[in-house]
């Protein structure tokens, strides 16, 4: 049974930086995607950032790029996202997800594992 469990996150000020980590048991996660999203209350389930695990190719959301960073260390079987200049418009809870295959998914509907999330609070 696949399991992510992230941690990293919590109350930071704005312009500040976090790191996200999700840790990946069950599976061999080579032929795997693993994405992160993040959720406020009453809304939809956004994408954030997506890699390859066996090649390390990525994709952001327009939002993010250029401050966001997702990585991949195998031996750990570990995914990251590390988040940098942070803003208050970031503030949200912020979810693990995998599913097998290549395919650089940005949707949600689109992946079969996930985490229990873990909070992002950027004050002003």
């Amino acid at each position: 049974q696949v399991q992510l469990v992230e941690s990293g996150g919590g109350l930071v000020q704005a312009g500040g930086s976090l790191r996200l980590s999700c840790a990946a048991s069950g599976r061999a996660f080579s032929s795997y995607v693993m994405g992160w999203f993040r959720q406020v209350p009453g809304k939809e389930r956004d994408f954030v950032a997506v890699i390859r695990w066996v090649s390390g190719s990525t994709k952001y959301a327009d939002s993010v790029k250029g401050r966001f960073t997702i990585s991949r260390d195998n031996a750990n079987n570990t995914v990251y996202l590390q988040m940098n200049s942070l803003r208050p418009e970031d503030t949200a809870a912020y979810y693990c997800a995998a599913r097998s295959g290549v395919v650089l998914t940005t949707t949600a509907s689109g992946y079969d594992y996930w985490g229990q999330g873990t909070q992002v609070t950027v004050s002003s």
